[in-house]
């Protein structure tokens, strides 16, 4: 539980200080495109934070079982794999990254689908 509520604290802080980075530092060095690439890793790494914030208030609820914290570090290794490498895409333009992408998007995918099993097994 506790892992998982300051994974998603520091997560948390990381997508608004990313975010604000974005919004004022990138603003005029990006082109539209890029920006765009950028905004959606950090809309991800927002909304996958608070899932772990999410995951570490239910393992406080129902008990801290391993699928739980599985589904967390599915989570938080999605955040580094689909935000990240947008973000390294989006400042680099080096579109190889974007191959990285999806592989974070199954993570998301398979840490919700742990977590929904987790609570139908509670």
């Amino acid at each position: 539980m506790t892992l998982l509520l300051t994974l998603g604290g520091i997560m948390m802080f990381l997508a608004v200080a990313l975010g604000a980075f974005g919004a004022h530092a990138l603003k005029n060095r990006l082109t539209e495109d890029r920006q765009k690439t950028y905004q959606t890793g950090v809309q991800y790494h927002i909304a996958h934070g608070l899932g772990l914030i999410l995951f570490g208030l239910a393992a406080a609820q129902f008990g801290s079982d391993s699928l739980i914290v599985l589904a967390g570090w599915f989570l938080f290794a999605g955040i580094v794999l689909f935000s990240g490498s947008l973000y390294a895409l989006s400042l680099t333009g080096i579109r190889k990254l974007g191959a990285i992408t999806p592989l974070g998007g199954v993570c998301f995918l398979a840490g919700w689908v742990i977590f929904v099993l987790s609570a139908i097994q509670s």
